[in-house]
């Protein structure tokens, strides 16, 4: 760059003017702004043409041209949606939205105790109405998403026996895995955690004991498993996997969907150790670019409790006998209270949905996760077996199964892509494309209803895929 040219200042960032770029070298003790880059290989530099649209001059210039790319959206809201595999779509009462938007909570999600208008009181309602809901006592505040729960999960369990090494069904949601490799590490680096994949049984898509057998060791920090699965599937052996794995001395850790358990049995009754999951069918919209939340719960024992990463909210007495308020616990050990020092990295977080879930949580009760589950349990077969009897088509593992359910469509001669193209055709988003991910599934999707799909919506689904696989 020439000393004496200097870049022409951006409408929107005031420090490109002339005065402020002179001041920021001065500062920064340098002539020239390349001397910041002299560290970066040459080789690793881009040498060509950036070829950047002009700048534009005006917020009114800006407006209309990123809402002429939005407008290229097709949403859920024109369109009907059966694609979840990770991210669903749940109805959210307005009362989540207007609680989230509200001043007390949208501003002070993170400050200091002065800031706290019912925020704290709110978390704690959060944490127990998790707990109350999965059976288990202790809770923490949030974490970004179901696959960091799960990483964090598993490296507590590591740091609870010392052992290096977790096993996983081959049937793991490839995005919540590759989160998991994340936080399990390189062989490296100390501390790393090897990842063994467990096969399922062909016949109903749950863990294959006879492989779990012969994969656990003494080297085994946790078996992970999940219920309802990645495809949708009731872990029938959930009991025998979970007595196998403290056999051998090793923690069991349950990923659920928590609007599963009005009519789920929660992971506390088959003796698992550790539970984690996703908070985004309690009340938060479907998302892209942020968090939608996880959770981890375990027993209030002293051995899970010190390991936690994340933030607690406990409640403690005021200098007023009898009287409580409530307030963050076990500070030190999260890298919020010791930075490189504490348990784990908890990184982005999630804290306002907590608001919407514990708005969500309270305005639903036992009652209301009860009816939602047997309304999405029963529309969801509906749906299914309706499918089931195209031509050319099939439903896996349909035994029994919560909220999604495998699609098989390779006899129809179509492949996933092609269906779901012509289906867009009907307005209609079709299920997650399996052929990609899990290739020995052939030409299968995973299909998604919850309760906003009513039977004429599955009516409208049945008829296009008739229309699209003849």
């Amino acid at each position: 760059m020439n000393k004496e040219v200097l870049p022409k200042p951006h409408p929107f960032m005031a420090n490109s003017a002339a005065v402020s770029y002179k001041e920021m070298l001065r500062v920064a003790e340098v002539d020239d702004i390349e001397e910041l880059f002299e560290q970066i290989p040459n080789e690793h530099r881009y040498k060509g043409t950036w070829n950047f649209p002009p700048s534009l001059a005006s917020e009114a210039a800006l407006y209309k041209h990123m809402n002429s790319i939005l407008k290229k959206s097709i949403s859920c809201e024109d369109n009907l949606n059966f694609l979840g595999a990770g991210c669903w779509q749940h109805y959210v009462p307005a009362i989540c939205d207007e609680m989230v938007t509200r001043t007390e909570f949208l501003t002070p999600v993170w400050g200091t105790p002065s800031s706290d208008h019912g925020r704290t009181q709110v978390w704690f309602e959060f944490q127990s109405q998790i707990g109350e809901l999965i059976g288990m006592e202790f809770v923490g505040l949030p974490l970004y998403s179901y696959g960091t729960a799960a990483g964090h999960a598993v490296r507590m369990a590591a740091r609870i026996n010392g052992r290096s090494e977790v096993l996983v069904p081959s049937t793991l949601d490839p995005e919540r895995l590759k989160v998991l490799k994340t936080y399990c590490g390189f062989p490296e680096l100390n501390g790393y955690i090897s990842i063994v994949m467990v096969a399922v049984n062909a016949d109903d898509g749950c863990m294959d004991l006879d492989d779990l057998h012969a994969k656990i060791s003494t080297k085994t920090c946790a078996v992970y498993f999940e219920n309802p699965t990645y495809f949708g599937s009731i872990e029938l052996r959930a009991h025998e996997i979970s007595a196998i794995a403290h056999q051998v001395g090793a923690e069991v850790i349950v990923g659920v969907d928590p609007i599963s358990l009005g009519v789920i049995a929660p992971p506390s009754e088959y003796s698992a150790d550790i539970v984690v999951g996703t908070t985004q069918p309690l009340g938060v919209h479907m998302n892209a670019g942020g968090g939608v939340g996880g959770f981890i719960a375990t027993r209030d024992e002293a051995k899970y409790a010190k390991e936690y990463p994340t933030l607690q909210v406990s409640l403690t007495g005021t200098t007023h006998p009898g009287e409580l308020a409530f307030g963050l616990t076990l500070f030190h050990q999260s890298s919020y209270g010791s930075r490189e020092n504490g348990k784990d990295w908890t990184g982005n977080s999630v804290y306002l949905w907590a608001v919407a879930n514990a708005t969500y949580m309270s305005l639903m009760g036992p009652q209301g996760f009860r009816e939602i589950g047997e309304t999405i349990i029963q529309r969801s077969h509906y749906a299914a077996s309706l499918i089931d009897e195209i031509e050319g088509v099939s439903i896996k593992w349909r035994q029994g199964f919560f909220k999604e359910f495998v699609v098989d469509f390779s006899k129809s001669k179509l492949t996933v892509a092609q269906i779901n193209k012509k289906l867009l055709e009907h307005s209609i988003f079709g299920g997650k494309d399996l052929s990609r991910d899990f290739p020995h599934m052939g030409q299968s999707a995973l299909y998604c209803i919850t309760e906003i799909h009513s039977l004429e919506d599955i009516a409208v689904l049945v008829d296009a895929l008739k229309k699209v696989v003849k």
